[in-house]
């Protein structure tokens, strides 16, 4: 962040963010919105009963099983859309249904499908995060030069040769960015998941607190989350900025 010239640690503005909260929860306008210091004492409080682990182990066995689902299939289905123009014409209409569909009002149908139980919750991380994986191992298949398809049928390359170490890897920075969005959308998944489908997890605790109008606490895990989330962003955003090469050595 730049301000008049002067490069200022993106960390201030959260600081900034956490003045403005303090001050709204000390002056009482609304019972919403707790002092930030009286959350954080209620996070070290949550954070020091096994509810909360037992919460926590719940919702990232889901969201990892999810997401590790949502990556496996959608990388290869975004770069085959992306190199053979039949099955691009054939899923992109879909995809681009889903991606922008509100995605809440098909949980139930999930459920009624599957059930009430843990497959369930995976299936709604994987409705949440496929979609975006998809679109940009897609973009980054379009983006890579014919000449290195051409390159690799003449040096005699298999199909699994050409797609691991061409298409994959020229891809790597659109892929990327796909996993880092899907990652941050299957976030909000899990939680949707837990809450509508069967009241567990983060799902459960959030429930808790709302009907007992425990705003501490919910606003303590909501921080949990965002924690995540924002982890989540920066190591990839990390990772991404590593393997930026791969994007010139496709053209």
């Amino acid at each position: 962040m730049i301000i008049n010239g002067t490069r200022v640690p993106a960390v201030f503005s959260l600081l900034i963010w956490a003045v403005l909260w303090e001050i709204v929860g000390r002056l009482g306008l609304t019972i919403l919105i707790p002092p930030l210091s009286t959350t954080i004492e209620k996070l070290v409080e949550i954070v020091g009963t096994p509810g909360f682990w037992d919460a926590l182990g719940l919702t990232l066995k889901t969201f990892v099983i999810g997401s590790v689902i949502s990556i496996l299939a959608g990388i290869p289905i975004g770069i085959l859309m992306g190199r053979l123009p039949v099955l691009d014409r054939l899923l992109l209409p879909w995809v681009n249904t889903f991606i922008s569909a509100p995605l809440s009002a098909l949980v139930p149908v999930v459920m009624a499908l599957f059930g009430f139980g843990e497959t369930t919750i995976i299936l709604t991380v994987v409705l949440f995060a496929i979609w975006i994986i998809i679109l940009d191992a897609r973009a980054g298949a379009h983006a890579i030069s014919p000449s290195l398809v051409e390159m690799a049928r003449v040096y005699g390359a298999t199909n699994w040769q050409a797609f691991s170490k061409i298409f994959v890897l020229s891809a790597m920075p659109e892929i990327l960015t796909g996993v880092r969005l899907g990652l941050l959308r299957a976030v909000k998944g899990v939680i949707i998941g837990q809450l509508l489908v069967s009241v567990v997890g983060f799902g459960r605790l959030f429930e808790i607190y709302s009907s007992n109008f425990l705003m501490e606490h919910m606003w303590a895990l909501l921080l949990v989350l965002f924690a995540l989330a924002s982890a989540i962003d920066t190591a990839f955003g990390l990772i991404e900025r590593r393997v930026e090469h791969f994007a010139s050595s496709r053209n």
